[in-house]
């Protein structure tokens, strides 16, 4: 048992020592998921998106995009929901990208924010209310 137990442990520990870390920067460009299109960029010292392109983002003619009717601050609701800059405050960790906040045009509330680059063109992020464990996993691939 102790030396499965060690084989197990070397094992895992060869994994993450191999595991690949991308430079921040590589999150930077256009993704997409199966309901959305973002693009990230640099801002400061840390990453934020802005939304270009959901399945709910424009009217019934398919060419004026929502208002962000939803928001919280009166002021803004009658922008554009098309541009949004949604994502932001994400701080490169270590391989992961800590501490975002998203902003939901669906519901105007505002979560917190996490991401990883698995591959260079594959992206997890978790967009949650409180803690990661109660938050919503998206998968997204560059767009070239």
């Amino acid at each position: 048992m102790k030396h499965l137990f060690f084989a197990v442990t070397i094992l895992l520990v060869s994994a993450n020592t191999f595991a690949q870390k991308f430079a921040p920067e590589q999150i930077i460009g256009v993704w997409k998921s199966e309901d959305y299109k973002i693009e990230f960029f640099k801002d400061g010292d840390s990453y934020a998106a802005k939304l270009l392109w959901s399945k709910d983002m424009f009217e019934a003619d398919g060419k004026t995009s929502k208002k962000d009717d939803n928001n919280p601050d009166e002021s803004l609701r009658d922008r554009p929901r098309q541009g949004i800059t949604h994502i932001t405050g994400l701080v490169y960790d270590d391989g992961e990208y800590l501490n975002g906040k998203l902003y939901s045009v669906q519901d105007g509330n505002t979560y917190g924010f996490k991401a990883e680059l698995n591959e260079v063109d594959k992206l997890e992020t978790r967009g949650y209310k409180g803690v990661p464990m109660l938050g919503k996993t998206v998968h997204w691939t560059r767009v070239p």
